[in-house]
């Protein structure tokens, strides 16, 4: 690949890095006043191609996390006549929510793995408790077998995504660093359409479940096994001290030219002065409390939004119009899908606070039709109109901005030394808003009624709104190093 370059690598590798000069940062209010970054010299942006296989791997985890969302959709019916506990909506219930309780079990663990073994390791561990839990689940003919193996299944989803979003931030160059951010989004979305696709013969075909649940072996297995040819996070490998090897990760991520300056900021950032080893609760003390109070609260108001209930909710409200259940779930899919594309193309022109803010207010808007739907003035085709309309604008509203964003942001806005933990810190309280959202939805739909509920997740649209604008600072196009100098002081 290097050709004639690599007797120059050479040459460059043999040298000592003490001997290059660093750039010397001080702390500056305003993310564009530091004047270079890692993978921006003055040879230009290195290419986009380099990373993007890696990128493609990494979001296989994403695409098994949307994938096992929404398997038991279509199948829960048959698998509680095969199992025995059909009409038993506790026994359906745990099927559903033991998966997010693992979920959140391996939300909590990620950041300690990805810091210890680094991302690849990272993505492998997460592939193994799937393809256990999976077969598990298979092969069950009890309940009791079947929720341990979601149990391990949602461990492996707790796992991996939070990686994912690590993995993408640390290994794409700043200027396509959005666009390659929305990719496990993507991925999420064509998982969940293909576990709705695959399960629709489900209820003609008896056992056709367990096929479903055996599909999903092949990504796992993809996923552990094309990890052995990614690179590994060289923002990882500069942590352990191992520079050589980040020096030979950096130029297939970015390219010879850029290998120096890349090298000398990663360095720069990593001080070696022990903050890699920042415990849990360090993460809720200065100087790390405000970021991590800030991705903690945008992950809860991207649940207390009403997105999952809107979804849980949306069979319903298209089957009042005359739509079957499964034509209903693919077209909220497709939805969810063309607006994660359109946010791939315009994170990096229009920057992801803006995405923001703009698709809190769509989803606000929405939940106001759905409140107008739910009046009794409403009546007929307007009241159709007003409810589908509602939940298409709000899932499309989310996928431009409120699903992809959140992720990508808090891996950018997170100093390397605390990103993994700080992360999974921050999942745990997505999973665990997600578990109660899911969880009380229906009791608060029928003692509050769809009109004061749906005000409810308006109105936490518009607090959202309001904290982004406050709070959320503009990442678009500078680099991790870049923002880390910026947001906190110096070490």
């Amino acid at each position: 690949m290097l050709g004639p370059q690599r007797d120059i690598y050479s040459m460059y590798k043999r040298a000592s890095f003490k001997e290059h000069d660093l750039p010397s940062y001080d702390r500056e209010e305003n993310i564009g006043r530091i004047p270079s970054g890692v993978y921006k010299d003055n040879v230009g942006n290195p290419s986009w191609k380099h990373s993007l296989p890696h990128i493609l791997v990494a979001t296989l985890s994403s695409f098994l996390y949307g994938y096992h969302l929404g398997v038991v959709n279509e199948t829960l019916e048959s698998i509680s006549l095969d199992l025995g506990f059909g009409g038993s909506t506790l026994a359906e219930g745990l099927v559903v929510s033991t998966c997010l309780a693992g979920a959140f079990v391996g939300s909590i663990i990620c950041g300690w793995i990805a810091d210890g073994v680094g991302c690849r390791r990272a993505f492998q561990l997460s592939a193994l408790p799937m393809i256990i839990g999976t077969s598990m689940s298979a092969t069950t003919n009890t309940l009791g077998r079947m929720l341990i193996g979601r149990l391990l299944v949602g461990i492996g989803m707790g796992l991996g995504p939070p990686v994912a979003a690590l993995y993408v931030a640390e290994v794409s160059p700043a200027s396509v660093r959005g666009m390659y951010g929305s990719f496990p989004q993507i991925a999420t979305c064509l998982g969940l359409m293909g576990s709705l696709v695959i399960g629709i013969p489900s209820k003609d075909i008896f056992g056709w479940w367990r096929i479903c649940f055996w599909v999903s072996v092949v990504p796992a297995a993809l996923l552990a096994v094309l990890m052995e040819l990614c690179v590994e996070s060289p923002h990882w490998l500069v942590k352990r001290g191992r520079i050589a090897a980040a020096e030979e990760t950096l130029e297939k991520l970015v390219g010879l030219p850029h290998v120096k300056s890349a090298i000398a900021e990663l360095t720069k950032s990593d001080k070696g002065d022990g903050m890699d080893n920042v415990k849990f609760s360090g993460l809720l003390h200065r100087p790390h409390l405000k970021v991590v109070f800030i991705g903690s609260v945008l992950f809860a108001l991207q649940q207390l939004s009403g997105i999952n209930a809107v979804f849980y909710f949306s069979s319903t409200v298209f089957k009042s119009a005359g739509v079957p259940s499964d034509i209903a779930n693919i077209s909220v899919g497709i939805v969810n899908l063309i607006g994660s594309i359109i946010a791939m193309i315009l994170m990096d022109r229009l920057g992801r606070k803006m995405l923001l803010i703009w698709s809190f207010w769509g989803m606000a808007v929405a939940m106001a039709s759905q409140v107008l739907a739910a009046c009794s003035f409403t009546t007929g085709s307007t009241k159709v109109y007003l409810s589908v309309g509602g939940i298409l604008l709000d899932v499309l509203s989310f996928s431009l901005g409120a699903g992809p964003v959140p992720s990508l942001l808090l891996s950018e806005i997170f100093p390397g030394w605390i990103r993994a933990k700080a992360m999974a810190l921050c999942m745990a309280v997505h999973w665990m808003v997600n578990f109660f959202v899911g969880l009380l939805f229906l009791q608060l739909l029928e003692q509050l009624g769809p009109r004061i509920l749906y005000t409810i997740f308006g109105t936490f649209s518009l607090i959202a709104v309001v904290f982004v604008g406050r709070n959320v600072v503009e990442t678009k196009g500078k680099t991790l190093q870049e923002i880390e100098f910026s947001l906190l002081p110096s070490r």
